[in-house]
């Protein structure tokens, strides 16, 4: 009979090793080495003779099934970031900082779906069931048809939920899940993944939605295996400054609607409500150009928003240059500063360089490079931007200003809310109508020059 071999998992970061080891060779952790047995790779056939699996079906890729049935909240935030609602079988992975609101936001959202007409269970394994009461009653929804149960043994949760199918259920969170077939301790690899793959599959074969919460790492990251990231159907971020009063949820992962989507929510005494025009909320009240602030027109997934960069320029008492940006890419920051010097001979040497997106938004997309650019000029040079205008646009390493996509979308929602003119890069497929200025530049320097007047 072959040996059955061991391995060694990092309950911290999941590395696998051969051998048992004081310190993990992956994170650097201490202790965190468990002894765990693989699965078998399948039926042996000394045991079973010539075993053989049963015959799946095949089919085309037309088919003839109807797209998945949706139920709709009602909150057309919550209903965008799913892709146009709720899918049945689907299985949702939620992270986000403590603290951040992911219990009010999934207790609203429970109650939600409960008034939408679906059967609804809620379990807990942090909380107990006077607490979520008592959450409820702060927000109003009490009266709300949810079943609440407070329970970690992963096999009773999925005994309870088989005698008793609902329409979702809602886990929070993964890593308080225990499987009494896992030797190991809740929160680990194995039981994170573990309990995961059996929610998962529960989902699957029984046409529930299960939505799960995971706590995130000092790094940002859901904690645990990046496999169960790969189960779920759809991942979920909800993030947010504790400054700020504003939270986003934000998809970065969904098999049944557009990824990047986002869905913004304001934390008020009374829950999370929703704001149906974000792009309202990221701007300064004012509306008065000033130096070092430029607006810039960003599409989220499908939804245009438009957001305040902020940038200070100030001569540094260090022999290092301060670098400190606060929702921006610190290495796109350095990219942009190098062409600027190398391009426009505008140098920043010796001057501290402080970027920060207003209202604590995070920035991604690569079209926010000439807003950057032009905050970083018009602090330099004391000068502002003309009023009421719009940035958008990627930069080369050249100097070459890049078309970015959307181009029509990001010019109707800055129109809307009052803007009149543009600067974009030329090349683009864009159409202004009536009362909007749309001034289209080539590279970088041409940008300088024309709006700044120097270089």
């Amino acid at each position: 009979m072959a040996r059955v071999q061991t391995r060694f998992v990092c309950q911290s970061c999941g590395t696998v090793a051969s051998k048992w080891a004081g310190q993990c060779e992956g994170c650097g952790e201490w202790n965190t080495l468990v002894e765990e047995t693989p699965l078998s790779s399948g039926p042996s056939k000394t045991a079973l003779g010539n075993a053989r699996g049963r015959r799946i079906g095949l089919t085309d890729l037309a088919g003839h099934e109807p797209p998945p049935p949706r139920t709709h909240s009602g909150a057309a935030e919550l209903d965008r970031v799913l892709g146009g609602g709720l899918v049945p079988g689907s299985a949702i992975l939620v992270g986000g900082d403590p603290g951040i609101g992911k219990s009010t936001l999934l207790l609203q959202a429970a109650a939600a779906f409960a008034r939408a007409g679906l059967s609804v269970v809620y379990v807990s394994g942090e909380e107990a069931t006077a607490q979520v009461r008592m959450r409820a009653r702060r927000l109003g929804l009490q009266e709300a048809s949810v079943q609440l149960a407070a329970e970690t043994n992963l096999r009773d949760i999925l005994t309870t939920l088989e005698e008793q199918p609902p329409q979702l259920v809602i886990i929070d969170s993964i890593q308080t899940m225990w499987n009494d077939r896992v030797d190991s301790a809740p929160g680990s690899v194995a039981q994170v993944r573990s309990a995961a793959h059996e929610l998962t599959v529960f989902a699957k074969k029984r046409g529930i939605a299960v939505v799960m919460v995971g706590h995130v790492t000092k790094e940002g990251q859901i904690a645990g295996p990046r496999v169960v990231e790969h189960m779920v159907d759809t991942v979920l971020y909800f993030e947010g400054e504790r400054g700020h009063q504003f939270r986003i949820l934000r998809s970065v992962k969904n098999r049944f609607g557009p990824t990047d989507e986002i869905g913004v929510f304001e934390m008020t005494g009374a829950g999370l409500s929703e704001v149906s025009n974000p792009s309202a909320l990221f701007l300064s009240e004012g509306g008065e150009a000033a130096p070092g602030q430029v607006v810039f027109a960003g599409v989220e997934g499908t939804r245009p928003v438009l957001c305040e960069i902020q940038a200070l320029v100030s001569p540094s008492p260090h022999s290092q240059p301060r670098r400190s940006t606060v929702g921006w890419d610190g290495g796109r920051l350095a990219m942009v500063l190098a062409v600027l010097e190398a391009r426009c001979g505008l140098p920043f040497a010796g001057l501290d360089v402080y970027l920060n997106v207003a209202g604590g938004l995070r920035i991604g997309e690569p079209a926010a490079d000439l807003a950057v650019a032009a905050a970083l000029i018009s602090a330099r040079e004391d000068s502002a931007l003309p009023p009421k205008c719009v940035v958008f646009g990627e930069i080369s390493l050249s100097g070459a200003l890049r078309p970015v996509g959307q181009t029509e979308n990001r010019l109707k929602e800055a129109q809307k809310l009052g803007f009149t003119s543009a600067i974009a890069p030329s090349g683009g497929k864009a159409s202004t109508d009536k009362g909007m200025r749309l001034m289209q530049m080539a590279d970088l320097s041409g940008f300088v020059g024309e709006i700044f007047g120097a270089g």
